[in-house]
């Protein structure tokens, strides 16, 4: 059943995007090329990219640029780039997590940086998407590392649960590429809709009304406080630039500041 609620104006929201997805000789040349038009970074921590040049030349950039940083962590999986689904216990996710955040917590504190969030890559991304209890072990370890942290997940029940139900800051994302289903969930099985005039046309859309177009040819209500643009979309800047010109972006704590009447 297609949801009919109020429509509602987005005054500020977040652009984000991945750093340091390199490891060795294998350089992900392209990646830089939207950080003029992002509020904040998610920079890979060594398991399923990231190696530690590329992580501390991630962090200097981000520095630079003045944007805010996020761990961005993924299954132990370099040769599968973090694509692969893993099945582990609860303890094993909690290390996982804890090696990672920590890691990047730790490198980022030597160029008086700090961590503000934590956003789960690839095949880690669509399982934290699905799956409640998967979810909650990640987010659970996350508040380990610090209560503090904001959570990024995939729009939808099961993010909004999650942070509900663990006490933890999320940030729901959504995606101008992906293909929606009516509950407003990432249809995973689909290829991605590269159009930037559609992906433009969907952001002024999310933008007015808080909704977003889905696959039965409707529109679904969701709740948005960042929008991921990945370098793997054809004309990715492009993108990420057009966008910038619909909405200046801001972090995902500074919206929340100004929602809750901080800040003006």
């Amino acid at each position: 059943m297609q949801q009919t609620l109020e429509r509602k104006k987005i005054e500020n929201i977040d652009f984000n995007i991945d750093l340091a997805q390199s490891f060795g000789i294998y350089k992900n040349s392209n990646e830089y090329s939207l950080l003029d038009y992002a509020s904040s970074v998610n920079i890979s921590c060594g398991f399923h990219a990231g190696d530690p040049m590329a992580i501390r030349d991630a962090l200097l950039k981000a520095k630079e640029k003045n944007v805010v940083v996020g761990a961005h962590i993924g299954f132990h999986d370099i040769q599968g780039f973090g694509y692969r689904q893993m099945e582990l216990s609860e303890d094993e996710i909690e290390a996982l997590v804890v090696y990672q955040v920590g890691a990047l917590m730790s490198f980022a504190k030597t160029y008086k940086l700090e961590i503000e969030h934590v956003r789960p890559h690839g095949a880690m991304y669509q399982q934290a998407a699905e799956d409640f209890g998967f979810a909650c072990s990640i987010a659970k370890a996350i508040k380990k590392c610090s209560q503090w942290l904001v959570y990024y997940g995939a729009a939808g029940e099961v993010t909004s649960h999650v942070g509900e139900y663990v006490n933890l800051p999320i940030a729901q994302e959504v995606h101008l590429e992906k293909n929606y289903n009516i509950d407003g969930t990432i249809d995973f099985s689909r290829k991605d809709n590269e159009n930037i005039f559609a992906s433009i046309n969907r952001l002024k859309n999310l933008l007015a009304t808080s909704q977003i177009d889905n696959i039965a040819g409707g529109k679904t209500y969701v709740e948005a406080d960042t929008i991921h643009f990945s370098n793997k979309v054809a004309n990715a800047q492009a993108l990420i630039k057009q966008s910038k010109d619909l909405i200046t972006p801001v972090p995902v704590n500074y919206k929340n500041a100004y929602s809750s009447g901080w800040v003006e």
